[in-house]
């Protein structure tokens, strides 16, 4: 068995029904070091266990961030009646966001003191498959 990876692909979670997809896009400081620690805070073993509870706790069913030189890339997924605006009020005031939020903030070109809704900026979808 074969691990996913950049050549290889990334596996898809499967669900029982539709879902929808949110895509935002986010800026690191160009510098090495930083990137290379925002990249372990985001590890498996790096990630604050409180932050993933959040994460799941407002609904999202999953969420991927990818990285290219200093550009982010996050996929959400969610499920069909899942309201943006809400969650991300709600998962702004749940304990320890705000305090990763923060610490993040070192690594991102984002004013201190931002939630991740205002840092996240929102893609528009510009083309799919169609049919």
């Amino acid at each position: 068995m074969h691990e996913d990876n950049l050549i290889s692909g990334y596996r898809v979670r499967q669900y029982d029904g539709p879902v929808k997809r949110y895509c935002r896009t986010l800026e690191l400081r160009d510098n090495p070091e930083l990137i290379a620690e925002y990249r372990r805070r985001h590890s498996e073993d790096g990630i604050r266990r409180q932050v993933i509870e959040g994460i799941r706790e407002v609904g999202i069913l999953e969420m991927e961030i990818y990285l290219v030189g200093t550009h982010l890339f996050m996929i959400v997924e969610t499920p069909v009646d899942f309201d943006w605006d809400s969650a991300m009020a709600r998962l702004a005031t749940l304990p320890g966001q705000q305090e990763w939020e923060d610490y993040m903030a070192e690594f991102q070109v984002a004013e201190q003191g931002a939630s991740a809704d205002e840092k996240w900026r929102m893609m528009e979808r510009i083309f799919y498959l169609y049919k």
